[in-house]
């Protein structure tokens, strides 16, 4: 192991300029997968945010007894898939809507009587949160005797599970892709590496060396190369981020998961495919 490093640390100083042409060139491509990340990071914030904003709105009959509503109002909690459920009272419908329609306000003060009726709120956990789930408490709402009317959105809400569907099935599609790319400039950085480096593993095959003292150093070579890209790719990503979050649109950077996943990405991709390159080349020496 210290050969292993000792020679890979040698490398780094016999061929400088190759090692940090091999390290842009993974950087580059793992630019790339960054942007992507980042990207998909900020659909996935916009998608979840009109998610958690999916409510259903039970209407309540004016001849609804507050036990009555009480009661519906604790058969709701109790189901697995909600969370929360507020009652809304006429008065506080009215002035809800004063406050989001003040364009309206001089109708509403000049009303007599109160048209709007008093309504349950209901907030559902987000693992249940989908259109099947929220049809399903809606259902059960709208069986209840003192509920008049549910509206739960029904017009867009396919449309939105549906866009976060697409939304994550080209996440990965495009994911696995750039991914690959990335892998493939890697591995063609790598190779040039040691093809330049050809003579080297000849004079060792020449003198004895067997394959795994030979490949050693070109793994922790090929495993320092991808870290030392994945950081410029991180670099660039960052500076890239913080270009267009301020001139353009606000975006939000990846979570620190997310970037760690890049980097260990980078030191796996750099060390296989320097394992591979190194495999290859053996076998035709």
């Amino acid at each position: 192991m210290n050969h292993a490093l000792r020679e890979a640390l040698a490398a780094f100083r016999r061929a400088p300029l190759l090692t940090a042409l091999s390290a842009a060139m993974i950087g580059l491509s793992l630019l790339v997968v960054g942007l992507f990340g980042v990207a998909t990071w900020n659909v996935n914030r916009v998608l979840d945010e009109v998610e958690s904003r999916v409510e259903i709105v039970a209407y309540l009959r004016d001849s609804a007894s507050p036990d009555q509503v009480t009661e519906l109002q604790a058969a709701l909690v109790e189901r697995p898939d909600v969370d929360q459920v507020f009652y809304v009272t006429r008065e506080q419908a009215l002035d809800n809507a004063r406050r989001d329609m003040a364009e309206f306000d001089s109708i509403f003060s000049s009303l007599e009587v109160n048209p709007l009726p008093a309504s349950l709120e209901i907030r559902m956990l987000a693992r249940y949160r989908d259109a099947a789930g929220v049809r399903a408490v809606a259902a059960a709402a709208s069986e209840m005797p003192i509920v008049e009317d549910v509206r739960f959105g029904a017009d867009w809400l396919d449309k939105v599970f549906l866009l976060r569907k697409v939304a994550g099935a080209a996440s990965v599609v495009l994911g696995a892709t750039f991914g690959l790319v990335a892998a493939l400039i890697i591995g063609a950085a790598v190779r040039i590496s040691i093809f330049a480096r050809k003579e080297e593993i000849e004079i060792m095959h020449l003198v004895g060396a067997g394959d795994a003292f030979i490949r050693g150093p070109f793994l922790l070579e090929g495993l320092f190369t991808g870290v030392l890209g994945g950081a410029a790719a991180l670099s660039a990503t960052y500076l890239v981020f913080r270009v267009l979050s301020g001139r353009v649109v606000h975006l939000a950077w990846m979570p620190a998961q997310w970037v760690g996943l890049g980097l260990l990405a980078g030191a796996l991709l750099g060390m296989l495919a320097s394992a591979f390159a190194v495999r290859r080349y053996l076998r035709t020496t």
